[in-house]
Formats: C-alpha cells, sequence, structure tokens
C-alpha cells in the first residue's frame, strides 16, 4: 500500500520488471467493449470505466473512428477459448504465442496495449480467465479494479502485492485514494501523453502535490 506518493513511489508504478521506465495515458476517447459475459455485467464494466474516465478528465465515446472499438474486454473460461475466436488473430497477430505463455504462467489476466505515433495509448485488450479467484470477486469489483489498471500504462509489478482498491466498512470496493491522485495527475494537461525517463516521476510527483494543495484549497 502507498502512503505517500514521492517521486520514488511513483517511479516503481511506472518501471518495469527489465527495469525500463514507461508512462502512458490514452490519447483519445476510450471506446470499450466486453465478449463472454451477459449484458448486467457489460453495464457494470462501462459504469466502472466511466468513473475512472471522470476521476481522469478522460473521454469516453461510443466508437473509435479508427478500431471501432479500442478497449476490448474478454472474459473466458479457458485460454484456449481465445486461440479459438475466429479472427481474433487479425487483430492480434501474436496471439497464438500469448496464449501459449498464459497458459504456461496459470495467468488469470493480461492486458495488451497498443500506442499510437505520440506514444499514448490507443487501444487496450483486456483478457480475463474467469477461475476460482477472479469469479469470487464482485463483479463491480472486478470491473473496477480492470478499468483502473487499464487507465494508464502501469508497471507489470505496480499492483502484484497491493491491489489499487480499497474496501469500505461495506464491502464496498472504492480506489485507494493515492492511486487516484496518481490518475489525476497523469492526465493533468501540463503533463506528457508518455514518457520512457524516469525524469517524469519528479513532475509526476510534484503534480500530485499541487493537486492536494488545490484540493485542500477548495476545501477550505
Amino acid at each position: 500500500m502507498m502512503h505517500e506518493t514521492s517521486p520514488e513511489v511513483v517511479t516503481k508504478l511506472f518501471t518495469r520488471a527489465d527495469g525500463t521506465y514507461q508512462f502512458a495515458r490514452w490519447g483519445r476517447p476510450i471506446a470499450p467493449v466486453a465478449f463472454g459475459v451477459e449484458n448486467s455485467t457489460v453495464s457494470i464494466l462501462k459504469g466502472a470505466i466511466e468513473a475512472v474516465c471522470r476521476l481522469a478528465k478522460h473521454e469516453m465515446a461510443e466508437t473509435d473512428p479508427e478500431l471501432g472499438s479500442n478497449f476490448m474486454v474478454f472474459f473466458v473460461r479457458d485460454w484456449q477459448e481465445l486461440a479459438d475466436t475466429p479472427n481474433l488473430d487479425r487483430l492480434i497477430p501474436e496471439l497464438g504465442p500469448l496464449v501459449g505463455r498464459l497458459k504456461s504462467a496459470d495467468a488469470n489476466q493480461y492486458r495488451l496495449f497498443r500506442f499510437d505515433e505520440a506514444g499514448g495509448i490507443k487501444a487496450c485488450f483486456v483478457f480475463l480467465r474467469m477461475d476460482t479467484a477472479l469469479s469470487e470477486l464482485p463483479a463491480d469489483t472486478l470491473c473496477l479494479g480492470q478499468a483502473v489498471q487499464s487507465i494508464l500504462l502501469w508497471s507489470d509489478a505496480a499492483f502484484a502485492t497491493s491491489s489499487p482498491l480499497a474496501l469500505t466498512g461495506d464491502n464496498v470496493a472504492i480506489l485507494k485514494p493515492d492511486v487516484a491522485n496518481v490518475i489525476r495527475a497523469a492526465y493533468d494537461p501540463v503533463m506528457p501523453v508518455a514518457a520512457d525517463d524516469a525524469s517524469h516521476a519528479l513532475r509526476m510527483a510534484a503534480r500530485v502535490g499541487a493537486l492536494l494543495v488545490a484540493g485542500a484549497s477548495d476545501a477550505t
């Protein structure tokens, strides 16, 4: 759990396992679609994405002019279902090797991003294998968690040991305030859409501080 939003904390959030710093936010409105679930879950998912976009002051759209839908969430019981989905390999050419890696790792989730010329996120594919662990999560908790982890290109280890969500006394999942502050800072218009230098973390931490000060001033 993060107790402060220092440059060191931000650096860890966007430093990948191979040691590279890589940050990106969405560079276009998000147009989501989901496969493999009932309409009620689709509505919950879109509501979660809308809530996170509202926090980031980022737009949603019904369709993306280039891709139709640019945020696709696939719910499956087994990874082989992805390989068996007609024409999915046209959309995701690396699908075959990816399915093999997911099987070998016994993974239950994976996010694949595509980027535009400026380095911003232009598409995200979320794959969820509904094993026991994911199936036991309430739909709103699962969907909010996926929306949060897809709104930015976080490090692959950012939430490996600590969820970005917390539970209220009524067992309702909410976004942790420190994670929310990072998302708000990341989408501030003064910040770049993408960065690969760790000095970006200094600017992010400073922006979080500025937003907190502004919020405190607004509350008085």
